[in-house]
């Protein structure tokens, strides 16, 4: 039985009242419709001084209305029935939540101002779309818990946190341009190999592969030109039962300071100095 946005549910979750571009008049710009049983939500197109919106666990298939909203900030539209993320240019939407969706594309996503967007658990298999002109402002993508199959795509020099966990990922590609990126996240995929880094990733801080497939522990040499590396989560992957595994990484990586859980100790790298062949 479809259910459509009604004035009334629109009054009970309104709030926050602010004044509007010309100062005069005053309107209500957040709206809070989580949980209702909504399939349409056409009414919306009439609020266009909305900034804060959460049409989340609700039964939608279409947000085309929201493009009518070009005072949003934030927009929460987790757990409905979304086949896409694609809305009209909002100019200054900030923060998008489309995770636990039905979502098989990154497609039509080109919100200038967009900072964070969150994609988790939809049926997502390769990245496109992503305009780096058009999406020069984003900073944290979260892809986790999708299907996707390649790298390839993420060509987002902003980027500085993107988490690909539980993925179908066999390598890394493509990530070259992303020298702002800091945090890596890839656990639970199937990565084999550490081919694909390179020292144009030259912000990178933290990288999680626990739960791969990673056996020899000479693909750790891979990482060494990654200058800022100082976090690397390996556990769960066939190298560190290995009986030197704790020693050989940071003999492959000088300047790592943890590895999976624990620091390493100044023992730890004299001793490391010592087996390191000179360069």
């Amino acid at each position: 039985m479809p259910t459509p946005l009604t004035e009334n549910l629109m009054k009970e979750g309104l709030s926050l009242l602010c004044k509007t571009g010309n100062g005069l008049a005053h309107a209500y710009v957040k709206l809070e419709l989580k949980d209702r049983d909504l399939t349409d939500i056409y009414l919306l197109r009439s609020y266009i001084h909305l900034r804060y919106v959460d049409v989340s666990e609700n039964h939608l298939t279409d947000l085309s209305p929201l493009s009518c909203l070009t005072h949003l900030l934030w927009l929460k539209a987790d757990g409905n029935q979304l086949q896409s993320a694609g809305l009209k240019e909002l100019p200054y939407l900030q923060i998008a939540s489309f995770a636990y969706n039905q979502i098989t594309d990154t497609e039509g996503i080109c919100h200038p101002r967009l900072e964070s967007l969150d994609l988790k658990g939809n049926r997502i298999r390769f990245v496109t779309g992503l305009d780096p002109q058009k999406l020069n402002s984003l900073q944290t993508l979260e892809l986790r818990g999708n299907q996707i199959e390649s790298t390839q795509g993420l060509n987002l020099p902003k980027l500085k946190s993107l988490f690909l966990a539980q993925n179908m990922l066999k390598n890394v590609e493509g990530l070259e341009n992303l020298s702002n990126l800091t945090t890596l996240h890839l656990r639970d995929n199937q990565i084999t190999t550490l081919s694909g880094f390179s020292k144009e990733m030259s912000s990178l801080q933290y990288l999680n592969l626990r739960g791969n497939m990673v056996a020899d522990l000479g693909e750790l040499a891979k990482l060494r030109d990654l200058p800022k590396l100082r976090a690397l989560i390996l556990m769960d992957n066939p190298c560190t039962e290995e009986t030197d595994y704790r020693q050989e990484a940071l003999v492959q990586i000088a300047h790592l300071e943890r590895l999976d859980k624990d620091f390493y100790e100044d023992e730890d790298r004299a001793e490391a100095d010592e087996i390191r062949p000179p360069l």
